[in-house]
């Protein structure tokens, strides 16, 4: 464990990782029941779903970001370069996605855009569009490579090994969405999705554990550190 890992960075950590798991429940619900009421499965969700995703990944893109601020402090110090580079990568796809999402929800129905055909190529979230573009290379690109730089920094114990096949599997899994670019098929982008939804669901509720196990360096001393047995 890091010598940064303090009691405030693991209540960060701790909160962040709740936060993101109230909030991936409910977009994986709302995403269920959005794909449940399409009559193809290559129709775009529709509303009132689509704004409820919008909204919760709006929520979920900074918690992320917090959730890997907390990984980087637990990190040991031999291995914070990857840790650093794992936290830029989700720094690029919250600010990338958050911005995406709030560019739709604020303009997309705006009376000066809303029914102008030549606005779908920018706002339309469906393929091709530049909005849905920017999607694939936040979630498929950024996210994946921060699961997979931040893999190798957990080992040893049991969750350790747990915690970073989670990542390489949630990592390996959003990279595969892009073949929905690939092919020109959005249905294999549904691969994408398994990764940065299914598989980074249980990359967080093991976070989640690891921090609560883990004792935070006192404040006292910065050089030592004092972890419980189960990290």
């Amino acid at each position: 464990m890091g010598d940064e890992f303090s009691g405030p960075v693991r209540l960060m950590g701790i909160v962040a990782a709740a936060i993101i798991l109230i909030a991936a429940l409910a977009y994986g619900v709302t995403l269920a029941l959005g794909f449940a009421s399409l009559a193809s499965p290559a129709q775009p969700i529709g509303n009132p779903y689509f704004t409820i995703l919008e909204l919760l990944i709006l929520v979920l893109a900074p918690a992320m970001v917090l959730l890997m601020a907390a990984v980087h402090a637990w990190t040991p110090r031999k291995l914070r370069g990857l840790s650093l580079a794992a936290v830029c990568m989700m720094v690029m796809l919250a600010t990338e996605t958050s911005c995406v999402h709030f560019v739709i929800l604020t303009l997309k129905h705006q009376p000066g855009y809303a029914g102008q055909d030549s606005m779908d190529v920018f706002l339309a979230f469906k393929w091709p569009s530049v909005v849905y573009a920017l999607d694939i290379l936040g979630w498929d690109v950024f996210f994946a490579l921060s699961m997979l730089l931040a893999a190798p920094v957990f080992g040893g114990s049991r969750l350790g090994r747990t915690i970073r096949a989670a990542m390489i599997i949630s990592g390996a899994l959003a990279f595969a969405g892009l073949a929905g670019v690939a092919f020109g098929n959005m249905v294999l982008r549904d691969i994408g999705i398994a990764g940065y939804l299914g598989a980074f669901l249980v990359v967080d509720t093991l976070l989640l554990a690891l921090f609560v196990r883990t004792k935070a360096v006192p404040s006292s001393f910065s050089g030592s550190l004092a972890a419980s047995p189960e990290t």
